[in-house]
Parts: C-alpha cells; sequence; structure tokens
C-alpha cells in the first residue's frame, strides 16, 4: 500500500484544523475526506470505505471516545490515530484503551503526523502476520525461540521483562500504556511503579545509554512505545 492510495477519513469541527490536513497529508500524497461530526463519521465510514481514521476527542454531537468504543464494538478494524491535547493525559489514555492505535497531540508537526499515520497502517497490517523475529538497530527478539540480541551478545532477561519486552515488540511504534501492560502482566493487580522498576532494568540489559532510551521511550503519564521495526 503506497500513500497515494490511502484514504485518510478527518474527523474533527474545526474548520482550520480540518484545512491544516487536508493540505498538509494531501502534499504527503494521502487523499483526505472529511467529516464535522460523529454523524457524518459513521456515514462516511459506510461510504467512502476509508484506509485510516484521523479522529478529534472533541466532537459536537457524540465524544471521540464513545465514537471510537462504538466503532471497536461493531468490529470496525481500521487503524485510528487520535488528536489530543498534550495536557489530557488521562484523555489519551482512555482513547488507546478503547482501541486507537496511536494519538497525536495539538499543536502537531505534519512530518511526525505522517509517520504516525505510516506506523498505524503498518502495525494493522503486521498484525495478520506477525514476524518470528524482529529487529530495530542493534536489537533483535525472536519470539519463538524467546532469544533476545543487542548487536552479537545475547541478553538474559527476566520473564517478566521478556513479557513487557514481548508486548511492546507485538506492537511496535504504537504507544502502551500503563494499564495495558499491568494488565496484561500481572492481572491489574500492580501498581506503576512496580512496572517502572522492571522497564528501568529492561532498559538497563538492552539500551546503549538507559539514561537516553533509543528503543523503548516513555510516553509522559501514558505509557511506553518501542521504536518500529527496520524496514527490510
Amino acid at each position: 500500500m503506497t500513500n497515494s492510495t490511502v484514504k485518510v477519513l478527518v474527523v474533527d469541527d474545526e474548520p482550520a484544523i480540518r484545512k491544516l490536513l487536508r493540505v498538509g497529508l494531501a502534499s504527503e500524497g494521502y487523499a483526505v475526506v472529511e467529516a464535522i461530526n460523529a454523524k457524518d463519521a459513521i456515514a462516511l465510514v459506510g461510504e467512502d470505505r476509508p484506509d485510516l481514521i484521523l479522529l478529534d476527542l472533541g466532537l459536537p454531537d457524540i465524544a471521540g471516545h464513545d465514537l471510537l468504543a462504538r466503532w471497536r464494538n461493531e468490529g470496525l478494524e481500521l487503524p485510528v490515530v487520535v488528536l489530543s491535547s498534550r495536557t489530557d493525559e488521562q484523555g489519551i489514555v482512555n482513547a488507546l484503551e478503547n482501541g486507537a492505535d496511536d494519538y497525536v497531540t495539538k499543536p502537531f508537526g505534519m512530518k511526525e503526523l505522517a509517520a504516525r499515520l505510516r506506523v498505524a497502517l503498518r502495525h494493522r497490517l503486521q498484525q495478520q502476520g506477525e514476524r518470528p523475529v524482529f529487529k530495530t538497530g542493534d536489537l533483535s527478539v525472536d519470539l519463538v525461540k524467546r532469544i533476545v540480541k543487542v548487536g552479537d551478545n545475547e541478553i538474559k532477561l527476566s520473564p517478566k521483562e521478556y513479557d513487557i519486552l514481548r508486548i511492546l515488540v507485538q506492537h511496535a511504534g504504537k504507544v502502551i500504556t500503563h494499564q495495558h501492560l499491568l494488565k496484561q502482566i500481572w492481572g491489574g493487580s500492580a501498581d506503576v511503579q512496580y512496572l517502572r522498576v522492571y522497564v528501568r532494568q529492561l532498559r538497563q540489559k538492552v539500551e546503549r545509554s538507559p539514561d537516553q532510551p533509543e528503543y523503548i521511550t516513555t510516553e509522559t503519564g501514558v505509557g511506553y512505545r518501542l521504536r518500529e521495526p527496520d524496514q527490510n
């Protein structure tokens, strides 16, 4: 799938934002369809069959969170990237827990937005055929043999450290919330500080500079993101 064939449904009630996205995404090779509210968005998903949805959370008729939850409950598998405010951390978390593939904060850079859209599209395609060996930079993870390497050196991880890395690998390029990791690994019973301790230990083993990580980055107040895989 090339950018020239990708149709993005922009759902936002602000004319200035829609114009910015229409012009900016067109310059990146995307086709843009616009909806000013949830009602129009629901209709356009069926009529125009977009490849990806860019969803503002502050819609006038139905809250973006509720619209996203409705789509996911109905089985909609299109990637959805939400637009949000950087200070609204709980809103971002809720959107991700409701099935958003990623989020972009306002104001945003068009190059970053286009990159996030590409990652969301790739991630949805990769879910249909997960690669057994993940590689980004010097870090490689064999999900079948459970072997983790940095360069040529095999890294020994504890079971919990490996589980965290495995989940991040399965969703590489996408932010994974604290709540999701806690639920998947500890059944939701552990405190987020417990998770931070394990991530710190994991970084000490796989990062060249744990205090300035290049692979496992922090999304402040939200969760963690593993750098997307190298393209072969």
